[in-house]
């Protein structure tokens, strides 16, 4: 799909489900807050619980996006913490990784953000393949569309910018715009690779071995 199709589906996709959307997304953030005032021992329990909430939020658009007569739910966010873990792990890696690689230069961290960018989306549908499998099947699906992604992402600033004057209200309709949006890319990055079906749960095929990857 071209951008401009990613973007029109996320907006059928999401019309009429505004509201529980947002009071998925609101009350998410409330939980994955709760130990920030707590040194040290709150930032370790935020990046948990923000972990878990990720996983949760990515698992109900993910319902959205397959299911028309699907109605998200405060409940469904804790979905997340069944299989936080493998999650935990694959964004500690890519922060990890992206951090190194931008220690050389601020580019090579962008490029390498960009290119883990799917991690979370791969280990969410795949919670029992290892977290190193999932950033480089990641890699390997961006291949080619880093660009494209930058642009997408890009393309919401200005809706951003708008949403400035309306004291962050426009942001109730805009972030579970972008979070479809970008749910239909790795959909389509899926289907356009042939790694499986949209929206489907057939795992990616198995990664060579690592030193083929270079």
């Amino acid at each position: 799909m071209k951008r401009k199709e990613m973007k029109a589906l996320a907006r059928l996709q999401i019309e009429g489900k505004i509201g529980p959307l947002f009071l998925v997304s609101f009350v998410g953030n409330i939980i994955a807050s709760a130990g920030s005032g707590f040194p040290i021992v709150g930032v370790i329990l935020s990046f948990i619980l923000t972990s878990a909430i990720s996983l949760g939020l990515i698992y109900i658009h993910f319902r959205v996006a397959a299911d028309p007569s699907y109605r998200p739910r405060v409940g469904d966010l804790f979905n997340g913490f069944n299989n936080f873990w493998p999650f935990l792990k694959v964004m500690l890696l890519s922060s990890l990784f992206t951090f190194l690689w931008s220690l050389l230069f601020v580019v090579p961290g962008i490029v390498k953000a960009l290119a883990y960018s799917q991690a979370p989306y791969i280990i969410a549908e795949n919670p029992n393949m290892p977290a190193m499998e999932a950033l480089r099947q990641s890699e390997r699906m961006m291949k080619g569309r880093k660009t494209e992604y930058f642009v997408l992402n890009l393309s919401f600033i200005g809706w951003a910018l708008l949403a400035i004057p309306t004291l962050g209200l426009l942001y109730i309709w805009l972030e579970p715009y972008m979070q479809m949006t970008m749910i239909n890319f790795y959909s389509d990055l899926k289907s356009s690779q042939g790694y499986f079906d949209p929206f489907g749960t057939t795992p990616p095929p198995p990664p060579p071995p690592f030193g083929e990857q270079f």
